[in-house]
């Protein structure tokens, strides 16, 4: 009898662990079917082969170097052979040490989980699950992406449902990929905290270097942070880290990866953090990458691309040696002209008009303009007195300054106040004889002030828009050496007066004779203004728009002063016109863009075609050097050394009441040019010592350009131009006068001739 109850009791035993065997097989093919719909979709095989994860696209220099990214989700990718074998070893040692024996699913640790865990309440058992597992629970967010069943709702049901899941995708990614392969995925794929997605971006927000280079206890930080980033974060919870980091490598010590001595060592010393959040206002071309983003975004769109997520490879031409000497030149003149300019107001607002007199409700009008403004409009409605209640309320805030970043309490007036005070600048350079722009400076501060003033702002150029009409006059047959008079032009206007007269800068015309060559260095008004007269406004617009300016320009008389608003990025291309032999070439940024594996998929080619003859072009050179060699040339002051064994050309501008300084600088291999004002036209220098272009915006090109030259690594070399094969216009003024001369003669004589025969 009781060997029968026995043997009845172990029958039952083995027909329920059989059953139960059985129940969960079909419970888990029930769910790899999903089953009447009960516990949501599983990932298609074609996923599971081609996992999606979001890769940042990365934006390059012309030298390779990393400019920057565009992600919803900081990540970037490294293969196995670019980890560090101290990442590996902590993260096998610490998560999975079975994980090369098993293939998916670890039964034995299962059995230590369950035992330990369940039937011995040891806390300290930790966890059952694999790399393989987890990784399937981080690609395919298989608790909360496919957890769409209706069972999954169902208190712990659901969290055993996405568990299985979990089991059958970790099983169908290790018969789809290699131990290495799921390893780098995982690293790949894990989000670290502080943004950093993957242990790419892991390594460089953290210890600012690569997967390849990680110490071991670098690594037991980072793999330290698997298992919550932010319980474990050594930014945040530095004791936690520290703790967690020295578990790591305790486990790798259990498991032979170091051994006593080095984690005795290891272990007492403190997290050594190097630690930097990648963001759009750090690093070089801040500007530049604002910019590009709209073109990017739309040529993604057009080509069926995500940009934020498909780890695309753009190539610029920007050059990352010459983008920082160009941020340079603008931070180290902008830093001076900054304290010239407070002094020259101090006490004083800047915000004045035509008369000097200081703008009323400048700041009021102003402070409408801005976010806080909107806020408390929509919370009091018209109530303009309670609005400005609030925004002359102070609070703290970081405002910039050139000395760093300062923490401060100001009002949302004071505020204003404060940042419009500030002049700011924009600088490009590019390469005139292929159209690579080299260097991008749109501002003085891009986390502050975003406004991009190469290519988004357009400010009137003054005098630097006046070789673009000689340009027009000398294509149609005026030589640099054809002689004028310094005296006024007027021209017949409509309105009220009905003529206009424009005055030259010091308000005094000499009378004296001379070359448009010399008129065009001492940037005459009445020099260009005898030259607009004679061939037309529309004429000059027409040349203009051919040497590539797209702004709007009126075709009246005061254009040949530039009273049109064009940007730098124009004017820059259209200088860059007389080096390149008369053949203007759309100034471009995008060398190429290729797929996450390097495939390319747009290869761009700089739109060019020939704006004037490489004569004309040749001879606008010479006009330009005019302004560093003629007496009385407005870039005389420009740097000796710079111009040694060199040909320059150059132009300064300055616009009405000193509100614009402009530069632009041509030689063989460069054309460059700066533009410093204020952010406001009413905001400006009050005399034309301190508000002229050479003092205002020469600087930075003289700064540029000899950090460019003292980099042998760049070659680019001071040099002359490039001279057309045939020149049939004569530079030389005294051989010009002579051939004037003698056609005055051979017509005197024809004339004579003519009259003795009639006689």
């Amino acid at each position: 009898m009781k060997k029968s109850k026995i043997f009845k009791a172990v029958a039952a035993m083995w027909a329920i662990f059989i059953i139960s065997i059985i129940g969960f097989a079909l419970f888990i093919y029930s769910i790899s079917i999903n089953l009447n719909g009960w516990y949501g979709e599983l990932p298609g095989l074609k996923s599971l082969e081609n996992p999606k994860s979001d890769l940042s696209s990365i934006l390059y220099f012309a030298d390779n170097k990393e400019m920057g990214k565009y992600y919803r989700y900081n990540r970037s990718q490294v293969t196995f052979d670019e980890l560090s074998p101290n990442v590996v070893n902590a993260l096998i040692a610490t998560e999975d040490i079975r994980f090369t024996e098993h293939s998916g699913i670890d039964l034995r640790g299962l059995g230590r989980v369950f035992f330990k865990s369940i039937l011995m309440f040891d806390k300290s058992a930790g966890g059952g699950s694999t790399i393989s597992q987890q990784l399937a629970k981080i690609l395919f967010r298989t608790r909360s992406d496919l957890s769409n069943g209706s069972l999954n709702n169902v208190p712990v049901l659901g969290l055993v449902i996405a568990k299985m899941k979990e089991w059958i995708v970790a099983v169908e990614l290790e018969r789809s990929y290699t131990k290495k392969e799921i390893i780098a995925m995982y690293l790949n794929t894990f989000e670290f905290g502080s943004n950093a997605f993957g242990i790419k971006t892991a390594s460089k927000t953290f210890f600012n270097t690569t997967p390849d280079q990680l110490t071991i206890p670098e690594a037991a930080v980072l793999v330290g942070l698997c298992k919550n980033p932010n319980l474990y974060s050594p930014v945040y919870q530095p004791e936690n880290a520290f703790q967690r980091r020295n578990t790591v490598m305790n486990q790798m010590r259990k498991y032979n990866y170091i051994d006593d001595t080095a984690y005795d060592s290891l272990s007492s010393k403190p997290i050594e953090l190097d630690y930097d959040v990648e963001n759009h206002n750090d690093g070089l071309a801040t500007y530049f990458r604002g910019v590009i983003l709209w073109d990017l975004l739309a040529w993604s769109k057009a080509n069926g691309y995500d940009l934020y997520e498909d780890g695309l490879r753009i190539y610029t031409t920007i050059d990352s040696r010459m983008q920082k000497y160009a941020e340079e030149a603008v931070e180290e003149h902008m830093k001076f002209q900054q304290e010239l300019f407070d002094e020259h107001w101090e006490g004083k607002a800047p915000w004045r008009d035509e008369s000097g007199r200081v703008i009323k409700d400048f700041v009021e009008n102003e402070a409408r303009k801005t976010q806080a403004y909107k806020y408390w409009k929509d919370e009091f409605g018209n109530d303009e007195k309670k609005i400005f209640q609030k925004l002359k309320e102070p609070r703290s805030m970081k405002v910039f300054s050139w000395e760093g970043e300062i923490d401060t309490v100001l009002s949302t007036m004071d505020s204003i106040r404060y940042f419009k005070q500030f002049l700011h600048a924009g600088f490009m350079a590019m390469n005139p004889n292929n159209g690579h722009i080299k260097a991008w400076v749109g501002g003085i501060n891009y986390k502050y002030f975003k406004y991009d003033h190469v290519k988004q702002g357009r400010r009137q150029p003054g005098s630097t828009f006046k070789p673009l009409v000689y340009a027009a006059a000398i294509d149609n047959g005026y030589s640099p050496c054809y002689q004028i008079e310094d005296v006024p032009v007027t021209f017949e206007v409509p309105g009220d007066p009905p003529t206009w007269t424009p005055s030259n800068s010091d308000g005094k015309f000499s009378g004296e004779t001379m070359t448009l060559r010399q008129a065009m260095a001492r940037s005459l008004n009445s020099g260009t203004a005898y030259v607009m007269k004679k061939i037309g406004p529309q004429t000059v617009v027409n040349y203009a728009q051919r040497l590539g300016i797209e702004s709007p320009l009126d075709a009246v008389p005061s254009l040949c002063l530039g009273t049109s608003d064009v940007s730098i990025y124009e004017l820059i291309g259209a200088y860059s016109t007389f080096v390149n032999e008369g053949f203007y070439t759309k100034p471009f940024y995008i060398e190429r863009i290729e797929d996450k594996n390097g495939k390319i998929l747009k290869q761009f080619v700089p739109k060019t075609g020939e704006a004037l003859s490489s004569e004309t072009a040749y001879a606008m050179l010479h006009m330009l050097k005019g302004s560093t060699e003629i007496s009385g040339g407005t870039a005389l002051g420009l740097d000796r050394e710079l111009r040694e064994e060199n040909e320059i050309g150059a132009k300064t501008g300055t616009t009405q009441n000193y509100s614009d300084g402009w530069f632009v600088g041509v030689t063989k291999d460069i054309a460059a040019g700066a533009w410093v004002g204020g952010d406001d036209r009413s905001i400006h220098f009050r005399n034309i010592g301190l508000g002229q272009g050479a003092r205002m915006a020469m600087p930075i090109w003289e700064k540029f350009m000899k950090k460019v030259y003292e980099d042998a690594e760049l070659a680019v070399s001071k040099g002359e131009f490039k001279k057309p094969s045939t020149l049939s216009i004569e530079l030389d003024c005294e051989q010009y006068m002579m051939q004037q001369n003698n056609v005055t003669d051979s017509t005197e004589q024809i004339q004579k001739l003519d009259v003795d025969g009639i006689q």
